[in-house]
């Protein structure tokens, strides 16, 4: 059997793509940059664009499973694409916030095109995701040993990758799970400051929390550029996921409690789901 991942390099795909080789799958990894990618040694690595679904007919060729990760712009030309090809199962990449209804734009239009198509299907909808904070707060740790954001004692249950990437493998090798669509969070609560405990006792030195105003947040991580300075908006409340207007000051008055327990993978793989303090060991040269 050979597997297609589409955006191998991505956070999730890099590690799906070392699963499925494990596992003793062929894997094809797809990137657009294919000659500087780096990845786990069994990948026949090939380029190909899900933004120009022509570009994808080499990827394609003799595949029959795919991990999609989102592009909702030519979702219904690329799953089009791969039922041609032969694909007869595809696990998306999906998103928390679909399951919530606050997603109608970025992940759902690909859910249904994927769904409409009459081929096999699973959905994996990530929340938050832990590694969100390699961009975020890694340049300050590193170069500071400070995180600064409005919110200290806000409190979210931020997933592991590998518990992601976990769940699709499942998904894409195993039987019993056509049709689902999984919710996966962290296993529990944990606040910015905690977080920022656990990035510290991973790392071996102290970090401080600077406590700063929504607007002084933004203006950091716009001088700080790509993931953040792209995002700062919705992650510091400015705007709400479909990028309407909000009032970041707000963000401090939701409690948790309210949603009551939070899937996690563990409902998959039948194993606890790893804590963010273990996502701060795996990533701890990330923030030396």
């Amino acid at each position: 059997m050979r597997v297609l991942v589409t955006g191998a390099t991505g956070t999730v795909g890099r590690v799906v793509t070392g699963e499925l080789i494990r596992a003793g799958v062929e894997v094809r990894a797809m990137t657009r940059a294919p000659a500087g990618a780096t990845l786990p040694e069994g990948a026949e690595v090939v380029g190909g664009d899900l933004g120009d679904p022509a570009s994808l007919r080499a990827a394609l060729a003799g595949v029959e499973r795919m991990y999609l990760f989102p592009v909702a712009r030519t979702a219904r030309e690329v799953v089009a694409a791969a039922g041609e090809a032969g694909v007869r199962r595809i696990v998306v990449l999906s998103s928390g916030a679909v399951t919530g209804g606050f997603d109608t734009t970025f992940h759902l239009p690909v859910e249904r095109a994927v769904e409409e198509s009459g081929l096999e299907w699973t959905h994996v909808r990530p929340g938050e995701f832990a590694h969100n904070k390699v961009e975020l707060w890694g340049p300050s740790i590193r170069a500071e040993r400070v995180v600064r954001d409005p919110n200290p004692d806000a409190a979210w249950l931020p997933v592991h990758e590998r518990d992601i990437a976990d769940v699709a493998v499942a998904a894409l090798l195993e039987d019993g799970h056509l049709g689902a669509a999984y919710d996966l969070n962290g296993p529990e609560p944990i606040s910015l400051r905690a977080q920022v405990d656990a990035i510290a006792e991973a790392i071996g030195e102290p970090v401080r929390f600077e406590k700063v105003t929504p607007e002084e947040a933004r203006e950091l991580y716009l001088r700080q550029g790509g993931f953040a300075a792209d995002n700062a908006d919705f992650l510091l409340g400015f705007t709400d996921y479909e990028g309407n207007e909000a009032d970041p000051h707000a963000a401090g008055d939701f409690d948790l409690s309210w949603l009551g327990p939070l899937p996690t993978a563990e409902a998959v793989t039948g194993r606890p789901a790893r804590t963010f303090a273990r996502w701060a060991r795996d990533h701890a040269d990330d923030f030396r």
